[in-house]
């Protein structure tokens, strides 16, 4: 909210206990002998009392640290404290020291807790005291834009909190223009909600994945417990025809099946916790408290509690069962009942196999699409350099403007480069500035009626930048060194904001007015289509105007890009080197834009490829366990087999009717997970880019999968069938 609000209601809101505010996460330098690049928090002086924290060490910010042109003062992360200060013993020793950061010396106050995190669980190394001036954000809409954050009242729901506050609400909507009021909503929301609210679809997906391997895994055991007490059956009939009770029936086949249950569940837990590790040290950054994740004695417990449980029903049925005569006799029967049940236990195998490994392909699918969606530009062979200049060192636009021309020519002279140029931001997400598409005026026509009509993205940028990223001039002409004089008022707009600002005409040499204020830009040219935004977001209208030989203030930060036929590697030592020949107290960040590319899509490639996972461990699961079965049927109806060859049977023929077990069985299965593919795949589309949830060929591509998996695992025991010996499967 903006800080003329936000001083208002915090004067006269009556459902929290406190309410404060920060203004974000942004880049500082300490600036010692080899500089540190850090992320600094601003926050106001009740930041920590409203979130419940107290500095393990020092104290917190006071009111007087948290006005405006105080004494600089700063709270350090432990995570800090550990590696900057790790030689003073006591945490106490390191409060009242001072660093030098961003130029000016601040005193360190404090060291905050492991556990700290900021509200939007992003990496905070310092907090510095916000030091809003009041009387200057009670001015109307003069106020800064601030994150506000309260703790409710005892017995205060989020629900009743927002009817409380409507009051002021309406009241502020009143200064806000009126095409953009339909568009302002209030909304009050648990921190905990906003704070997992990314993550939580995905990690909803992952427990249904792990329970459904569960569901594999337990029918395994079943099948595998039912089939090996099958083969028991005469055994516990001589034992309680030779004076066994039941009671020491049961005893024995609980014992053997929890101590299988149990040495299997200890080993699934140490196996679980190796993983584990494995996960989060590949996982990529975003996650949130991946790296807090532990194998929890509550998990733990609900594993060995499954596994017991598992043994027990299926270890013990077999004791309680009433043995039949011809049992005794020594005849072998596969019995209908445990049939059905076997075989139903592995339709439900296959059925949760093909659910997964739809799930799977339409992740990996999705993967692809956006890894293979067209940029717009060439990202190959393309070094990025960020460097932001220290508030105290380099504070006027000036200075800004001459560090920033000296390193652009610096680092023309460095052999192989090709092409270079200079932007205050790059495209494919992360910051860019971006203003309301209806405060942009057209020359010749009335402004906008009502509404804001989305967000346009806009850069300042140097002649090179097209160049250096391969985006096409579609007509008109790029950035040339004369735009480069103040008196030039040349703009560049994306294709997508030139058939929207001037549908079925031409752009070139109309004008137009960002914000409804400064000078009027000509447009002097229409560029291709870059992605400016995350990989799976919507492309938003850009324009680019030029950087020009003059003190305007475009901010301290900026980027170089680099390309050319030139490694990498070598290249980003030649940038360092004549950043650090500037300024050996600046930090700079470089990647290659492959890089960058690479980071947004970690997220999903991790979540594709840990489901993958599951599913290819669920497919292995099944295979097994179809294999066991069809085994197991084999062994029982040996005898069947050698009299059906004995009356003139063919090995393929035996072999069919095998494998047709299997089939009818895979069949059931299939179809039933076909249903459920269908069902689960609604959970997964907003997971997904440019691919259906219910798109018939990548199911039609599981199935397939699936069904071959099965017949090769029901093919061996089918082999084994057809090379049965009638005249010894009839003297047995």
């Amino acid at each position: 909210m903006l800080g003329t609000d936000y001083v208002e209601w915090r004067a006269r809101q009556q459902p929290f206990e406190s309410l404060t505010s920060w203004t974000g996460v942004i880049d500082c330098d300490l600036t010692t002998a080899n500089p540190v690049r850090l992320q600094c928090a601003q926050v106001e002086a009740s930041f920590l009392p409203t979130l419940g924290i107290r500095p393990i060490a020092g104290r917190n910010f006071t009111r007087d640290d948290d006005r405006p042109n105080a004494p600089p003062v700063a709270l350090l992360s432990y995570g800090l404290w550990q590696t900057r200060f790790g030689g003073d013993r006591h945490l106490e020793d390191v409060v009242g020291k001072t660093i030098p950061l961003d130029g000016r010396s601040a005193t360190i106050v404090g060291v905050l807790p492991p556990q700290f995190e900021l509200p939007t669980l992003e990496h905070a190394d310092v907090l510095v005291p916000q030091a809003m001036d009041e009387a200057a954000q009670r001015r109307p809409n003069a106020g800064r834009v601030l994150w506000s954050i309260a703790r409710l009242k005892p017995g205060v729901t989020p629900t009743q909190a927002a009817a409380a506050l409507d009051p002021l609400f309406q009241q502020s909507l009143q200064f806000v223009p009126g095409p953009f009021r339909k568009e302002v909503k209030l909304r009050v929301r648990a921190l905990r909600d906003r704070q997992i609210h990314d993550a939580r679809l995905a990690s909803w997906i992952l427990l249904g994945a792990v329970l459904a391997v569960l569901l594999i895994a337990c029918a395994n055991v079943a099948n595998l417990l039912l089939a090996r007490a099958a083969t028991r059956q005469r055994e516990l009939a001589v034992r309680l025809a030779l004076g066994a009770s039941r009671g020491r029936l049961v005893r024995q086949t609980l014992t053997e099946s929890l101590l299988l249950a149990a040495t299997g569940g200890f080993a699934g837990c140490l196996l679980a916790a190796a993983l584990l590790r494995v996960f989060v040290a590949i996982a990529p950054d975003g996650i949130p408290r991946l790296q807090q994740a532990a194998v929890d004695l509550r998990v733990l417990l609900f594993t060995l509690a499954v596994s017991l449980a598992c043994g027990i029903v299926f270890g013990l049925a077999p004791a309680l069962e009433h043995p039949r005569a011809e049992t005794l006799a020594g005849w072998r029967s596969v019995g209908t009942r445990h049939y059905l049940f076997r075989h139903s236990l592995v339709a439900a195998q296959i059925c949760a196999s093909l659910v997964l490994l739809t799930g799977a392909s339409l992740l990996l699918r999705s993967l692809w699409n956006l890894q293979n969606q067209p940029l717009g530009m060439r990202t190959g062979s393309v070094l990025t350099a960020t460097v932001t200049l220290g508030q105290k060192s380099y504070a006027a636009p000036a200075s800004q403007l001459a560090f920033f021309e000296e390193l652009e020519r610096r680092l023309q002279r460095i052999p192989g480069v090709t092409h270079l140029a200079v932007s205050d931001s790059l495209p494919l997400g992360g910051f860019a500035r971006s203003m309301i598409y209806s405060v942009i005026d057209v020359a010749g026509r009335p402004p906008a009626a009502e509404g804001t009509g989305g967000m346009v993205t806009w850069r300042a940028i140097t002649p090179g930048y097209f160049a250096a990223l391969g985006v096409p001039i579609l007509r008109g002409r790029g950035f040339q060194e004369r735009d480069h004089d103040p008196e030039q008022n040349a703009v560049i707009l994306s294709d997508t904001l030139a058939r929207r600002m001037f549908p079925g005409e031409d752009p070139l040499g109309r004008q137009i007015q960002p914000g409804r204020s400064g000078p009027w830009l000509t447009v002097i040219g229409v560029a291709g289509n870059v992605k400016n935004s995350a990989l799976m977001d919507p492309d938003e209208p850009e324009y680019y105007i030029v950087r020009k030989h003059s003190p305007q203030e475009f901010g301290r930060t900026a980027t170089a890009i680099l390309s050319g036929p030139i490694n990498p590697s070598a290249l980003a030592r030649w940038v360092r080197a004549t950043v650090a020949g500037l300024d050996p107290t600046l930090p700079v960040d470089i990647e290659t834009l492959d890089q960058r590319v690479g980071k947004l899509a970690q997220g999903q490639r991790f979540n594709a490829w840990l489901l993958g996972l599951f599913a290819a461990m669920g497919l292995l699961l099944s295979a097994i366990g179809l294999y066991g079965v069809i085994s197991f049927l084999v062994a029982q109806r040996t005898q069947e087999i050698g009299v059906r060859m004995a009356l003139g049977a063919t090995p393929a023929a035996v072999a069919r009717l095998v494998l047709g077990h299997a089939a009818r069985w895979t069949l059931a299965g299939a179809a039933l997970g076909v249903i459920g593919s269908w069902f689960a795949a609604q959970w997964l589309e907003a997971m997904l880019f440019h691919v259906s949830a219910r798109d018939p060929w990548i199911l039609a591509g599981a199935v397939a999968a699936l069904w071959a998996t099965a017949m090769l695992a029901a093919w061996v025991p089918s082999r084994r069938a057809a090379r049965v010996d009638p005249m010894q499967a009839l003297r047995q």
